[in-house]
């Protein structure tokens, strides 16, 4: 099977997942493998490959954003009930610069909740790792929210790693709105042939250079959002990530990137706006502000960068 098929067979395959109430298509398509699930220890697993490989190789930074905060949440989520919804409200990840390829394992592990607050509001911590070795270290919080008005929360089913197979629909069988994820989905397979990655265009991530900073946007929809419709808090960092690497010459290597999560990603279009803070011989810091429906801030983030070592 060619590597368009198969990526056009993953699309489908979550799309069948995705009809399963209580979880969202962004963790059925990356197919994340709940392994372990308790509040003191969370393992969940991803595999890389085409559909979420950048350029160099390395899966998506959005993509592993993904899994860091899905695994972190889950510690929260496992002291309450599987249908509780988790907001995150701040989460950092400090890179290794090791490989990040292959199959990748987050460790998660819940630090505590915070006292003397009126929310419900807890922390952990997580270790990503791909080939035994640690691409990157994680913190983050996360606080336990009511569902919107009139929208109900099912229990998230926890797949991992030998269930059974779960089919690709057929096309014939596609509702409206599962047809226009297909539609993103052979779009962007068209596009790649053109210039860029799979994975960003099917996400719809765009980003280019300013004066001094840079700009991205992506195109909000069932693909991208989480079980209440709004923007995925993963793909959210990995937006602001992507804009903020477009600031810097390639030569730049995220090393840190910090996020405060403000209200929801709202809105069809997300865009971000980032501004080089300092940009010195070894290191550079940028900060970029992520707006969503009414221009309304949905995350400020600010990323280090570390130069790379000169290719030989």
């Amino acid at each position: 099977m060619s590597t368009e098929s198969q990526i056009r067979d993953r699309v489908l395959r979550a799309l069948a997942l995705n009809r399963t109430p209580g979880y969202h298509y962004v963790g059925n398509f990356l197919d994340l493998s709940f392994d372990v699930n308790t509040i003191e220890d969370v393992r969940i697993g991803m595999d890389g490959g085409a559909h979420v490989a950048e350029a160099n190789g390395d899966i998506n930074c959005a993509a592993l954003a993904v899994l860091a905060d899905m695994s972190m949440s889950a510690n929260v989520r496992s002291g309450h009930t599987p249908a509780t919804r988790m907001a995150t409200v701040q989460m950092s990840l400090q890179f290794t610069g090791a490989p990040i390829q292959g199959r990748l394992q987050s460790a998660s592990k819940q630090q505590g909740y915070i006292a003397g607050i009126t929310s419900c509001q807890a922390s952990t911590d997580c270790v990503v790792s791909a080939n035994g070795k640690p691409v990157c270290y994680g913190t983050g919080t996360f606080m336990v929210l009511d569902p919107p008005k009139g929208v109900a929360l099912y229990s998230m089913p926890h797949r991992k790693a030998g269930d059974a197979e779960i089919a690709p629909l057929a096309e014939s069988e596609l509702t409206r709105d599962e047809r226009k994820v297909l539609a993103l989905a052979d779009k962007a397979l068209t596009d790649t042939h053109k210039s860029g990655t799979f994975i960003r265009r099917f996400w719809g991530i765009e980003t280019h250079a300013l004066t001094q900073g840079a700009a991205g946007k992506l195109a909000n929809g069932v693909h991208t959002s989480n079980r209440v419709g709004h923007l995925q808090g993963g793909l959210t960092m990995g937006l602001g990530v992507a804009t903020a690497e477009a600031a810097l010459p390639a030569t730049w290597m995220l090393s840190n990137v910090t996020a405060w999560y403000i209200r929801p990603g709202e809105g069809r279009v997300i865009k971000a706006k980032s501004k080089i803070l300092h940009h010195g011989r070894l290191t550079s810091v940028v900060r970029t502000v992520i707006t969503g429906k009414n221009n309304k801030r949905v995350m400020e983030m600010v990323t280090t960068h570390a130069h790379r070592v000169p290719a030989q």
